[in-house]
């Protein structure tokens, strides 16, 4: 008999790709040269000035309770109301924000917050690897929903065939991971429209968790719009970790969306400091919350990672990759020569490139590029690209 929960062996089953290809790329790497780490979205090149100059500013004590415990600072959720508001033309407040470890630790407040043992939570796929394992981990049942084959659009009848009675969210990542897509408005009101009318035929409420951390990554002047805009029933995660390129400092917030009904936001408002608790005191740091409106101003040069973007697209569809064209992230995502990500992958590891295959989005012909790598490491890279395309026609 193990003596191991049963939710933790399936939150386990459901990360064990992504684990064992974190192994092998680290064994692989250190026993031969390394020419360019594009797998995941870590930084190659020193963190910006300002981002240091503000943790060294917020580390020094300016009173005796500076390091004591913190939920979430009052002037932090101030700071963020006013930006939100200001960025998506909504109302909010500083209640509706919690303070959290990342993008990562609001997801798992989310998840926390609305689902029971046994209900389902609809994920897209390709999608971020890690939501089903915070899933599993709770109990709640991952449902994963293809979106539209090639354009990586929202695919609203799958979506409607997918949901049942127990579901109680659908994730929705604008822009996305792996695919850089950004969901038009127009499509994004079509599904606040089946939400609204699923959640009557069932009699309660559908949310939309609006996964937003690199909502501000985005090339050739794309828009954005956030479903809280358009659905009453939203909660947005965000993450600094992103457009600072420092995912090592964990801090964003779950920002209850502004139309929700008043009884409902009143509620989530009072449960999630408890359930951050009750999670293990998931709060940010007392200096990162301190922070915030310095971080607020400051960015990774978005330019120069759009030029990166244009670099490695261009040359990959030169030799005849199928790629699709970001929007946003700093990812790149493509077909597989061959149709083997696996095969594919190993073949420029062979080369001392490294890149995601597919199979860790349950996708197993595609591949995903980190863009984050230096604009020397994404040069050095295409004489793998090309050669591995080549013996590809061969």
């Amino acid at each position: 008999m193990s003596i191991i929960s049963h939710h933790a062996r399936a939150a386990a089953d459901e990360i064990k790709t992504v684990f064992d290809f974190f192994s092998s790329y680290r064994a692989d790497a250190a026993d031969g040269q390394v020419v360019a780490d594009l797998t995941f979205g870590n930084p190659h090149e020193m963190p910006l000035p300002g981002l240091v100059a503000a943790l060294k500013t917020h580390s020094e004590p300016q009173r005796t309770d500076w390091f004591a415990y913190k939920t979430s600072e009052e002037d932090a959720r101030d700071v963020l109301a006013r930006a939100l508001s200001q960025e998506l033309g909504l109302g909010f407040v500083p209640e509706d924000i919690a303070m959290t470890t990342g993008a990562f630790g609001a997801i798992a407040l989310a998840f926390a917050m609305l689902l029971d043992p046994g209900d389902e939570c609809i994920i897209p796929v390709p999608g971020w690897f890690c939501y089903g394992t915070v899933l599993s981990n709770g109990g709640a049942v991952p449902v994963k929903v293809p979106l539209a084959e090639d354009t990586f659009d929202l695919d609203l009848a799958a979506i409607e065939r997918a949901i049942t009675p127990r579901t109680r969210i659908v994730v929705v990542n604008t822009p996305h991971n792996p695919t850089g897509i950004i969901y038009s408005r127009e499509r994004l009101a079509e599904l606040a429209a089946l939400l609204a009318a699923k959640s009557a035929e069932i009699g309660r409420p559908i949310f939309i968790l609006s996964d937003e951390p690199y909502r501000r990554i985005r090339f050739d002047g794309a828009g954005f719009t956030s479903p809280a805009e358009l659905y009453p029933w939203t909660l947005i995660d965000y993450s600094y970790g992103k457009v600072l390129l420092a995912p090592g400092l964990r801090i964003g917030y779950l920002a209850i969306g502004p139309l929700m009904p008043d009884d409902a936001k009143a509620e989530l408002r009072a449960l999630a400091t408890s359930t951050q608790v009750a999670q293990g005191w998931t709060f940010p740091d007392a200096p990162l919350q301190y922070a915030v409106a310095d971080l607020e101003a400051l960015s990774i040069d978005i330019a120069a990672l759009q030029a990166k973007r244009d670099r490695m697209h261009g040359a990959l569809e030169q030799w005849g990759y199928r790629m699709t064209r970001p929007a946003g992230t700093f990812y790149l995502w493509g077909r597989a020569p061959g149709g083997d990500a696996v095969a594919f992958t190993r073949k420029l590891a062979e080369r001392g490139v490294y890149v995601m295959p597919g199979t860790l989005f349950d996708r197993h012909a595609d591949f995903r590029i980190s863009l984050t790598g230096s604009a020397e490491m994404i040069e050095a890279s295409l004489p793998a690209f090309e050669a591995a395309k080549g013996n590809a026609r061969a």
